[in-house]
């Protein structure tokens, strides 16, 4: 096992040196002068002169080739310092933490809500007798998953806030500010996972075991339950790790959508004013939550399912035995 943990946690240090290394050259070559940036997107230097803009990139290390550039970041990038915003002059890493409480706090609820509601879906869909209502249940996720969030974000806003005056559109203020953003970022990861568990049941429920489970009296409920449900979970779990992910990610469009103050707003503003250092804390933090959260349901797997725990034990076993 401490093999197991040292190999992934190798593995995550690696997820996150690529993670940095592409979002670094790619921010490199794209348009634009990040010197001219930090004086005003409108400004287009009007009012420096020359030599005053070179000293400014002398000053920011733009005048040093790309290489240089890369490998004095990633020196301060692993003490933890990523620079200053070229926005405020403010600590990056400092500038974007202020925003992680509240899209920490969106993320939570809205990946407890798409797991509920994805395993929930399922669950009905499987237990629905009558095919035609079953074809439905079943086909509908699809359909959270292809349309965008923006759109959905958009329509809540029009009925729920703007029509019907229910709940408030914009803002960080209060619980109730946290529903509509969390509905729009439970859709995708709720239609993922019932997408993922219907055909997992699917196949537990013509497995052997259900016969017998059938032909010793249990009913539907119970089967799909207490037998269907335990050997089809392992694949939710992986993909509500990669929902997770998603989860940082799509606070990107959802924190701009309905104007809440965290690490999506954040980072537009920073990708806006081409701010390289809090673009780079951000691209990193998002890699950093889905290494450690996919970590965590590695470990999580044997607590669901006690073969895999077998196997490894197993496996060791043997390796123990041939030497």
């Amino acid at each position: 096992m401490l093999r197991y943990v040292l190999r992934r946690f190798a593995h995550a240090i690696l997820v996150l040196w690529a993670t940095f290394t592409a979002t670094f050259f790619l921010l490199f070559i794209l348009p634009g002068d990040r010197a001219l940036a930090k004086l005003g997107v409108d400004a287009g230097g009007a009012g420096f002169s020359p030599e005053a803009l070179a000293e400014l990139r002398r000053q920011m290390g733009l005048d040093q080739p790309a290489i240089v550039q890369y490998w004095i970041a990633l020196k301060n990038a692993v003490k933890g310092d990523f620079g200053v915003s070229a926005q405020t002059g403010a600590d990056a890493l400092q500038m974007f933490a202020t925003g992680i409480p509240e899209t920490l706090k969106l993320a939570v609820v809205a990946l407890s809500l798409g797991t509920v509601a994805g395993i929930a879906w399922a669950l009905v869909a499987s237990y629905t007798r009558w095919t035609p209502l079953r074809n439905v249940l079943s086909a509908a996720p699809a359909l959270g998953v292809s349309i965008p969030s923006f759109w959905i974000g958009l329509v809540l806003l029009q009925v729920l806030s703007f029509q019907l005056n229910l709940l408030p559109g914009i803002g960080n203020d209060g619980w109730r500010t946290l529903v509509m953003p969390a509905i729009v970022l439970a859709i995708p990861s709720a239609s993922i996972a019932a997408q993922i568990l219907l055909r997992s049941l699917q196949s537990s429920l013509s497995a052997a075991y259900v016969d017998t489970a059938r032909s010793r009296g249990a009913g539907r409920g119970r089967i799909l339950l207490g037998h269907a449900l335990r050997n089809s979970i392992i694949p939710v779990i992986t993909a509500l790790g990669t929902s997770a992910g998603y989860m940082i990610a799509g606070s990107v469009v959802v924190e701009t959508v309905f104007s809440r103050s965290g690490i999506g707003l954040i980072t537009v503003k920073a990708v806006t004013y081409q701010d390289t250092p809090l673009v780079l804390v951000a691209v990193v933090f998002a890699a950093t939550v889905y290494v450690t959260v996919n970590f965590i349901v590695d470990l999580f797997y044997p607590l669901i399912d006690r073969r895999i725990d077998l196997g490894i034990s197993r496996r060791w076993a043997a390796k123990g035995e041939s030497r």
